[in-house]
């Protein structure tokens, strides 16, 4: 599976203003102005709040830190912002590890491409799914972590279909 090209703040030319403009036409392409679907599942936005004229959503995508007015700008994840698009709507891959969970009473479905180490969090709403975050996988106990949650997802799965 080759992954969509990174989106480099060099490209640029160093203008953090005009790549996060770059980068956020991407998101907005791929998820506010085209209607994707996970699955056969319409995908919906967690638009509000907006921040300076961004979906809510966007920012989960490119920015990190636990406190939701603190989050700064993680180039990394937005090198990557064509990626959570082509992970949901190729989700059926056999490199791609997709399983769900429960996080803070919310149903999740997550999609974790291994060897990028990069994990999209999808919310299931029963009747529509909301993208909600999507982040590098950088340290080996998260991996881990997250590799273990699939394995016991799996096995549970396969004891259920017995």
């Amino acid at each position: 599976m080759k992954l969509p090209e990174l989106i480099y703040l060099e490209d640029y030319g160093g203008d953090f203003a005009s790549y996060m403009q770059a980068v956020y036409s991407i998101f907005r392409n791929d998820f506010v102005t085209s209607k994707p679907f996970f699955q056969g599942k319409k995908l919906a936005l967690k638009k509000y709040p907006i921040v300076d004229d961004k979906e809510y959503t966007f920012y989960h995508f490119t920015h990190s830190g636990k406190v939701e007015s603190e989050r700064t700008p993680d180039i990394r994840r937005m090198e990557r912002i064509s990626y959570p698009k082509f992970l949901i709507e190729n989700s059926t891959s056999e490199v791609l590890k997709v399983w769900k969970n429960k996080r803070h009473g919310k149903n999740r479905i997550l999609i974790y491409h291994e060897e990028e180490e990069y994990l999209v969090v999808l919310d299931d709403r029963k009747d529509y799914i909301l993208p909600w975050t999507a982040f590098l996988i950088t340290y080996p106990n998260q991996r881990r972590k997250y590799l273990k949650e699939y394995e016991a997802y799996i096995k549970s799965q396969n004891r259920s279909e017995d």
